[in-house]
């Protein structure tokens, strides 16, 4: 993952939505299957193996992350979600408008409340394609 901002409708404000460096990736299946996982780049680390209540609501406040199946449209993919970090998520379309060169994906949503803090925006995410060295 290169970026991920996003635009807040009202203000016209861009924000970073996990950090200027987040991790994340994003796997589409040839059987049809999506995968995504975000994470926050200053996300802590637990002091011990079952974190404590604050550091759960830190963890869970510097992630992102839901599974389901895809399909593909001209100018767009559909994201229907089957699970999620957010379970509101769950049994949702989620349109994402995509650009591609082969090497970059980037991606937009369509208008509607963030979910990590309720404000009307739009999200770009920027990907990069990860080739595998074992092919």
């Amino acid at each position: 993952m290169n970026s991920w901002t996003y635009e807040v409708l009202e203000s016209g404000e861009v924000r970073d939505a996990l950090g200027k460096n987040p991790r994340g990736v994003i796997t589409y299946t040839a059987d049809g299957r999506v995968m995504v996982l975000v994470l926050n780049e200053d996300r802590i680390t637990p002091n011990d193996l079952v974190p404590t209540p604050e550091e759960k609501v830190r963890l869970y406040d510097s992630m992102f992350a839901y599974a389901g199946t895809y399909t593909v449209e001209d100018d767009r993919v559909i994201h229907y979600i089957d699970m999620s970090w957010n379970a509101t998520w769950e049994g949702t379309q989620q349109v994402r408008f995509i650009d591609t060169d082969g090497r970059m994906l980037t991606y937009k949503s369509a208008p509607a409340k963030n979910p990590l803090d309720g404000r009307d925006c739009i999200h770009t995410v920027r990907f990069e394609k990860i080739v595998s060295p074992h092919h």
